[in-house]
């Protein structure tokens, strides 16, 4: 096939994909509660919890300020921007017969997954962005030593939150149910992943189990890209276990997610 015939074959999913986000997008606007949940709570958690890290011993583990908001911050938006508001906009379209109504026409199941979840990871992503630039700013964080492994962490995160939302609504019978469904993964995160408590502050044996929860890969390359301080042998560590979990998520949602209403 030729590269134009290819690219005309390609175009009408592009045009269902940008079709399926730009709808996604406008019933994410109306829903002010989860729009408030999705861009206030990153950005204002990580300055909630600095009183509680400036009692932390930071310098005897090698550790700054700077960079353990700016870890913090980044993790927050992968948690409330990405995953727990897609948790919620999965179920709510699965129970008002949008997933199902769509599964009639001609977009994929996979299109109909991405298109929903990308309005919410392009969120995620701009805001990333903004809390690092914030963090350099405002907190002295300084410029990343390994950018290129802060880059794979923040997308690595953000597609792995994708997946395991869509997993994690599943099983969630309601949209006044989600935030519950959603805090074990969310709790976990916060204390085992190096996001509301710094990965170097932990005891030794307890850090290297908590280094193959689902999000710690991400949130390990985020913050040894920015001080530089992850080996090589470190970083592959963590891309293959970001890409084992991403795989294992993917695999569940082909095989259990439920396309009509749970009763």
């Amino acid at each position: 096939m030729s590269t134009h015939a290819h690219a005309h074959a390609h175009a009408p999913a592009a045009r269902r994909l940008r079709a399926l986000a730009r709808a996604e997008l406008t019933l994410l606007g109306r829903n002010r509660s989860a729009v408030a949940t999705a861009l206030l709570v990153p950005l204002a958690v990580p300055f909630t919890v600095r009183p509680a890290i400036d009692q932390m011993d930071l310098k005897s583990h090698g550790l700054n300020i700077g960079t353990v908001m700016l870890t913090a911050a980044i993790g927050f938006s992968f948690l409330f921007s990405v995953y727990t508001a897609l948790v919620s906009a999965f179920v709510a379209r699965r129970e008002e017969l949008v997933l199902k109504r769509l599964r009639t026409g001609e977009p994929g199941d996979h299109e109909i997954l991405f298109g929903t979840a990308l309005p919410a990871v392009c969120v995620g992503l701009a805001q990333s962005l903004v809390l690092a630039a914030g963090c350099v700013l405002l907190v002295d964080a300084g410029a990343p030593r390994a950018p290129y492994l802060t880059v794979l962490g923040i997308l690595s995160g953000l597609t792995l939150c994708a997946a395991l939302a869509a997993l994690t609504a599943t099983f969630t019978r309601t949209v006044e149910s989600a935030q519950f469904t959603a805090l074990p993964l969310v709790l976990v995160s916060m204390m085992g992943s190096g996001i509301a408590v710094p990965a170097g502050i932990l005891p030794d044996r307890l850090a290297a189990v908590c280094e193959f929860l689902p999000l710690s890969p991400a949130v390990r390359l985020v913050g040894g890209g920015w001080t530089g301080r992850l080996s090589a042998y470190e970083a592959l560590g963590a891309l293959a276990t970001a890409l084992v979990w991403t795989l294992l998520a993917v695999f569940a949602v082909r095989r259990w997610f439920r396309w009509e209403p749970r009763r």
